[in-house]
């Protein structure tokens, strides 16, 4: 039975709707008998168009780069009666008035596990960590708005309405001061200003304004439920206060008794997961029992969960299922609830737009006065004050609990959706008009090892996507010879995809002390690469580590990289290559999107990059610094690559646990001939010819200098060996490179970016890795039988005319720099501590 509201002209009629509660499946087509006439098949068919329709609209808006939230509740109004609900018979077919309660029952559960898991991952302490700034910003993003629901709500409220003004403006009010903060996140992230100062203070000003809208809620419910405001919501607040201390004092301490039954290491048993999930729906039953609406308790509920293991494992279970499928519900049931047409007169549709104007003024003119306090420039005050303009879930269930009780009538509900809607999609379109921040890191010199002073610091840049890339990183880098006088800074670029997932968004903003558990696996991914690199740090001296994460779409991911690259001036870009190794020796895909980073950040880095193809270097553990042992091999062919890579072994070379090989390929009298025809060849055809000749005879003058010097310096050193091979073509390039495969567990290789040579011909007719240069592929290769690691490097070369601030040193310099002020091994170690800032 369902009670339907009908209204013919000035009259509201309700009917009394009846059905067969044993509809529930149907015996199928071929007994004549209609599927959507039944409540399952029905429901169904109703889940799927929402998924469809929510997905397509997802896609159809990335483009736009608008938050998922938007699809969704778009998805719901196209569904209701402002679009496709207009026609009757889609209406009856589809969306029949006897679905409705099903369809919002499964709605409401879905949103009540939904809110259980906001509430799981939602750090209260995080208010004592944010500083002085947020909450000021927060509190004037909420109160300006607010007084201006209060100033809206005598030109939307009736006086036929049931309700009294001050609770009609207590719900106007709260759902147009509120902030979403999974849905700023995102923006934050789509915007690259997650990372930035500015993305910092708007995410702990968001978390701050969500827990203060959970209590206005809270106050608003209680005066919802009782028209007078008088005894009765007094009493719905005590037992709702009574209620949150017993799950504070008695449910959370037996949660924590109930995970420290389960023995260290291993997972929460299936008894105890539910426990918990059953508790989810009891305290949702019991809030709404007192009073309050059932996704209060539910929230609670979640608040008082421990961090540790079981939130993780919570959430690992219920968050892409819940919020992938059962949440879209509630947003087609807001829309179903949703009519456009209510807004009718040129009047309604000039509170509206007067409702949207104001109220995104009122936040940013609330932001802009404490931020013009705490001296934050106008522009970034401004742009504070949209980002606080994200709408979401919370405005959606207010909204929607007003509808519900009555507050709201058709008109005003319909208002504030559309409100809600155009207030968060014009955020990034204005904000990326407004806030244009200006590059605060100074152009630099040093963008390359080989340009990088031998008695100066070195920045490098360690890209990460999984635990598993850190310890062959971590090793690399200990044999990178960290010493006083040329200390290695490392800065840890955590990447992690953008997706619907509003828990990544936790790790950059949840700054938590060490030791303290992780909410989820993205975080706790990230815990351990930190700690990883944190140990590094304190074992081996001379090590300065800085963790950074960045969150973006794997498209734009290598912008993330470059900027960070370029905003702390590193010299050597180092990450990891798409494929790793499986247990039989093989290389397989791990995601074919890391391959488009890498080529991405290959051709867009301020530095020079190294691409490490990860078989283990000194296995799994790291060594103590005084028992690391590598053989490392540098092949050099020629080229600014090539100089790079030998650049970056004459670095690791100063380490005493290293054995260098260098082998250099000279081209036979063949492979000379070869050259000789090809520039024949293009003689005839190209008018350029002497500049390319000219280039040709230059790069080779570098090289032979380069190798000259370096030969003079390692002359009296046993531990670097130095091995000329003439080659004539491809297949002797291989067998002399398999001379010493073996025996070396790194090789450095140059990418060879832009020279073709006649030593490495034919290597590249079958290249399954192009980006890798034909010797880098070779060794990465499935079909190499060596399991060697592999870096393969590109040096930074400029990025093209009026770049001369940027490009490296002239190679006079850089030899006299890299070689003529280099001290023994010994004398370098009895050296001061002297640490150089980059300019």
């Amino acid at each position: 039975m369902a009670t339907e509201v009908v209204t013919v002209g000035n009259k509201t009629e309700e009917n009394i709707v009846c059905y067969s509660p044993s509809m529930i499946t149907t015996n199928g087509v071929w007994q004549g008998e209609n599927p959507l006439d039944y409540a399952l098949p029905l429901f169904i068919l109703q889940l799927t168009l929402v998924v469809i329709f929510t997905r397509i609209l997802v896609f159809i808006l990335k483009p736009f780069r608008q938050p998922r939230v938007i699809a969704e509740i778009l998805g719901g109004v196209i569904l209701g009666p402002s679009v496709l609900g207009r026609s009757k018979s889609f209406t009856d077919t589809v969306f029949p008035l006897r679905s409705v309660m099903v369809l919002e029952t499964m709605a409401n559960i879905g949103l009540l596990y939904f809110i259980f898991l906001v509430g799981v991952e939602m750090d209260i302490a995080v208010i004592r960590r944010t500083g002085k700034k947020a909450i000021p910003i927060a509190l004037a993003g909420m109160v300006v708005p607010f007084l201006i629901g209060v100033s809206f709500s005598f030109m939307l409220h009736k006086s036929t309405q049931e309700t009294k003004q001050g609770t009609f403006v207590l719900f106007l009010g709260v759902a147009l001061s509120v902030t979403a903060f999974p849905v700023l996140a995102r923006i934050l992230a789509e915007l690259k200003l997650i990372n930035s100062e500015i993305g910092r203070i708007a995410m702990s000003a968001a978390l701050i304004n969500d827990i203060f809208a959970w209590i206005l809620l809270a106050f608003a419910i209680a005066f919802s439920e009782n028209k007078t405001m008088a005894l009765t919501s007094v009493w719905i607040l005590l037992s709702t206060a009574a209620f949150v201390v017993f799950c504070v004092v008695i449910i959370r301490p037996l949660i924590g008794w109930m995970i420290k039954r389960t023995p260290e290491g291993e997972s929460i048993s299936e008894f105890s997961i539910c426990i918990i999930l059953s508790g989810v729906m009891i305290c949702g039953f019991i809030a709404d029992a007192i009073g309050m609406h059932s996704i209060f308790g539910a929230f609670i509920f979640g608040l008082v969960i421990p961090n540790g293991p079981l939130g993780l494992t919570l959430i690992e279970k219920l968050e892409d299922f819940v919020s992938g499928l059962l949440l879209p519900l509630f947003f087609v049931i807001s829309g179903l609830k949703t009519e456009i047409n209510a807004i009718d007169g040129v009047g309604s549709w000039a509170i509206l737009a007067l409702v949207i104007v104001l109220a995104c003024v009122g936040k940013i003119v609330g932001t802009v006065l404490v931020t013009l306090y705490y001296r934050i420039p106008i522009h970034e005050g401004i742009t504070l004050g949209l980002l606080m303009n994200a709408k979401g879930l919370i405005e959606m269930i207010v909204i929607n609990v007003g509808k519900d009780q009555k507050v709201l009538d058709d008109k005003s509900f319909a208002i504030m959706v559309v409100a809600a809607v155009l207030m968060t999609a014009i955020i990034i379109p204005f904000v990326t008009l407004i806030y244009k921040p200006a590059r605060k890191f100074a152009p630099y010199k040093r963008r390359t090892v080989q340009s990088t002073k031998p008695d100066s610091e070195f920045r490098v840049l360690a890209c990460i996507h999984t635990p598993r890339n850190v310890p062959t990183i971590i090793n690399l880098l200990e044999a990178s010879c960290p010493t006083k006088k040329s200390p290695i800074c490392i800065y840890v670029l955590h990447l992690v995809e953008l997706t619907g997932r509003s828990s990544a968004m936790l790790i950059v903003h949840n700054t938590r002390k060490s030791g303290r558990p992780a909410l989820n696996r993205t975080q706790a991914q990230s815990d351990h690469i930190i700690n990883a690199f944190e140990n590094f740090e304190q074992h081996v001296g001379s090590v300065s580590v800085q963790p950074l994460t960045a969150i973006s779409p794997y498209s734009t991911m290598h912008e993330d990289i470059c900027t960070v690259a370029e905003d702390k001036r590193v010299a050597f870009l180092i990450i990891p290559f798409h494929k790793q190794q499986t247990v039989d020796g093989g290389m397989e895909i791990t995601n074919p999107n890391f391959r488009t980073i890498n080529q991405n950040v290959l051709a867009n880095a301020p530095c020079s990059v190294g691409i490490l193809v990860d078989r283990g270097l000194s296995g799994s553990t790291r060594l103590a610094a005084n028992q690391v042992s590598h053989h490392v091999a540098v092949l050099f062919f020629g080229g600014p690559d090539d100089r790079e890579a030998l650049s970056y072994g004459l670095r690791m070379r100063e380490h005493p646990g290293i054995n260098l090989t260098v082998m250099r390929f000279l081209p036979g009298q063949s492979a000379l001939e070869v050259a000789r025809s090809g520039s024949r060849r293009s003689n005839m055809n190209d008018p350029n010819v002497l500049t390319i000749v000219t280039d040709d005879d230059k790069e080779k003058q570098l090289d032979d200098a380069y190798v000259s010097a370096f030969r003079l310096r390692t002359a009296n050193d046993d531990s670097v060996v130095y091995i000329e091979k003439v080659v004539n073509h491809g297949e002797e390039t291989v067998a002399a490179i398999r001379t010493i495969d073996q025996s070396h567990d790194l090789f450095i290789v140059g990418r060879g970016q832009g020279t073709i040579s006649p030593l490495t011909a034919g290597l590249t007719d079958w290249s399954e890795c192009p980006e890798l240069g034909a010797i880098g592929d070779l060794l990465a290769s499935s079909d190499n039988a060596a399991i060697v690691s592999v870096l393969v490097v590109q040096q930074y070369v400029g990025m093209g005319h009026g770049d001369h601030i940027l490009t490296p040193d002239s190679p006079g310099q850089q030899l006299h720099e890299h070689f003529g002020n280099m001290n023994n091994r010994t004398q370098i170690r009895g050296q001061q501590p002297q640490f150089h800032t980059q300019p």
